[in-house]
């Protein structure tokens, strides 16, 4: 019961990067905004709104939650091969918030965009696993 009253949550998501994350609840839904490096040359950002798709009782203590939604991702290569993006993106997870403030998910962001600066059409799919203290 506390974890499900907690609206926001912060935290890192590690994939092929690492970024820092925020979340807000919308009651069962929530706002996702992250922000990090792809590689040491790379910045990008995302926003995505998941909605709660079910929260089955597998354990007795905790909360389980199936999510998915759209969104929207940029990105800034600096250096050499530097480039803008903007992207239409999406995210599908599975998460576990403890009956403590922690929460484990793990995710696929798949995106779709376009770059400037000679990078043209390009998509990709990023698995990542998240750690948030929820607050």
């Amino acid at each position: 019961v506390a974890a499900s009253a907690q609206p926001r949550a912060i935290g890192l998501r590690g994939g092929w990067g690492v970024e820092a994350s925020y979340q807000h609840s919308f009651g069962a839904d929530f706002l996702q905004a992250d922000l990090g490096l792809n590689t040491f040359d790379s910045v990008h950002g995302s926003v995505v709104y998941n909605f709660m798709i079910a929260q089955p009782s597998w354990t007795s203590r905790g909360e389980w939650g199936f999510y998915a939604g759209p969104g929207a991702a940029v990105g800034l290569g600096l250096g050499e091969n530097s480039y803008f993006s903007l992207a239409v993106a999406g995210m599908v997870g599975l998460e576990y918030t403890f009956w403590f403030p922690l929460q484990l998910s793990l995710d696929v962001r798949p995106q779709v965009g376009i770059g400037f600066g000679g990078h043209g059409l390009h998509w990709g799919v990023m698995p990542s696993l998240g750690v948030r203290y929820k607050f």
